[in-house]
């Protein structure tokens, strides 16, 4: 449908922005423990090959601090800033009609799938994710992006999506593609 200002082959921004409105849930709140803890690895990974790199050439030692001390600042601002902004901005929603969700925190991604074009329902659940009682919910379609990914639902919310969407699949009868 067009209006008096558009040309017909172009959407409404009205309609498309309430089309792609935020998803309405937040994902679990233990997510910011397991965004932090896995950050918390890689740099811990970093430090110490920089630690091991540094120590074993012929780089000065005042020098070796101040990358060290660099690298800490840094790695300390990650780990506090990223896992709470990541947690604002991951969300989900399901409609009868489709599956929602944001993601991301520098690059954020909306991806909206309709309940007529899933093909599989599938949940992960890694060992740290186990850890902080979290699961992944991947909803795969025939789209060229790839699936949508629910990243760190409360593994009971998770088997509950995976049940709701699994009935909302059969009962649809979509081209799954």
């Amino acid at each position: 449908m067009t209006t008096p200002q558009e040309s017909p082959g172009q959407r409404s921004v009205t309609a498309t922005a309430a089309y792609l409105r935020p998803p309405r849930y937040l994902v679990c709140r233990r997510a910011i423990g397991y965004w932090t803890l896995r950050a918390a690895a890689g740099w811990a990974l970093v430090l110490a090959v920089e630690t091991f790199g540094l120590g074993a050439g012929a780089a000065p030692s005042g020098l070796v601090g101040v990358v060290l001390a660099g690298t800490g600042l840094v790695a300390v601002a990650h780990l506090v800033v990223m896992p709470r902004w990541r947690h604002r901005v991951h969300r989900w929603e399901v409609t009868p009609q489709a599956v929602y969700s944001q993601s991301g925190w520098l690059n954020q991604e909306k991806r909206i799938a309709p309940v007529s074009r899933i093909q599989t329902v599938d949940s992960e659940r890694r060992l740290l994710q186990r850890i902080f009682d979290l699961t992944t919910v991947t909803v795969t379609t025939g789209s060229a992006a790839g699936p949508i990914e629910i990243n760190s639902l409360d593994r009971v919310v998770a088997e509950q999506l995976v049940a709701e969407l699994t009935q909302a699949v059969q009962a649809t009868h979509g081209d799954a593609t």
